[in-house]
């Protein structure tokens, strides 16, 4: 329920079976206990470790969401031309916490994360135009400039990820990010969740057309 009010943050790719660790649709046959590069093991909305294998964390009552991630997209943000600085550096792309509130469910609540990729002011409209096309991996940005408006005080800081060069005549631009949910776990406090280590990303067999709208 907490993705299907808020699809833009948390855009569904596909839901397992409960107690299932193979998934059937995005990346059939994976296993999703061990085919992500990292993970994170939450207890109690707290981090208790990273691992690259979640194996013996597994619980048979468990559920697993897999969400679109903004990745996707930025092969043809590079076709269209622009620089996307988190692959030119070789570094993962910074991510930020907001003071925007997501959309409850029952428990879960929590800010908003977002992706920020600095863009040249006369390629803007055409980076809003490329992602807009993808709504299945986040879609059109969320903010364009000012990160103080969202609550971002010191963008040379990411709270998740690695911060990357702002050239002189770019603008941060920032796009929901599938680390959102991370940031509702720590704000709800669940007994027991795994995610992906922000950057570690599961790679599934769809294609960036079958993720157009």
């Amino acid at each position: 329920m907490f993705c299907q009010r808020n699809p833009k943050s948390c855009p569904l790719l596909e839901v397992s079976d409960e107690g299932s660790r193979i998934l059937k649709t995005s990346a059939p046959g994976a296993d999703i206990a061990t085919d992500i590069p990292k993970y994170r093991i939450w207890k109690d909305g707290a981090l208790v470790c990273e691992t690259p294998d979640a194996s013996e964390f597994w619980q048979n009552n468990l559920v697993s969401f897999i969400i679109g991630c903004s990745f996707s997209f930025e092969s043809l943000l590079i076709d269209a031309g622009i620089d996307v600085r988190n692959i030119s550096q070789n570094c993962n792309v910074p991510m930020y916490l907001t003071n925007i509130e997501t959309e409850r469910a029952g428990i879960f609540g929590g800010k908003l994360v977002v992706s920020m990729r600095p863009i040249p002011y006369n390629q803007i409209v055409k980076a809003v135009t490329v992602t807009s096309r993808m709504p299945r991996v986040h879609g059109a940005p969320v903010h364009i400039g000012n990160p103080e408006a969202i609550g971002i005080h010191d963008i040379s800081r990411p709270d998740f990820g690695d911060a990357v060069e702002i050239r002189p005549g770019e603008v941060p631009v920032f796009w929901c990010c599938g680390v959102t949910p991370q940031s509702v776990v720590m704000s709800s406090k669940p007994s027991f969740c795994i995610t992906h280590a922000p950057g570690n990303m599961l790679i599934t067999d769809l294609t960036n057309a079958s993720l157009t709208d």
